[in-house]
């Protein structure tokens, strides 16, 4: 069965309070040459039957209005065999 994955960030003039908080937790932990850190969401959808153009628009509608908030981020969908 194919897997369309989305992974959704927040667009990069937005701030990160969690990717931040990790950077500080990195730096605190002695780990050096990371220059940023910033924190998404991933999500995997299998699909029953084959993915069609019609099915690929319908999760990219999904990916835009359900799963991601367009002001603030961006996603990126992909099918995975």
């Amino acid at each position: 069965m194919p897997r369309v994955v989305v992974d959704v960030m927040l667009k990069p003039e937005i701030l990160d309070p969690q990717g931040r908080a990790v950077m500080g937790a990195f730096t605190r932990l002695g780990v050096s040459g990371v220059s940023d850190i910033r924190q998404g969401k991933r999500f995997e959808i299998t699909i029953d039957g084959d993915v069609t153009e019609a099915r690929l628009a319908e999760l990219h509608r999904m990916a835009e209005e359900l799963l991601s908030n367009p002001v603030i981020e961006t996603y990126d969908l992909r099918v995975e065999p």
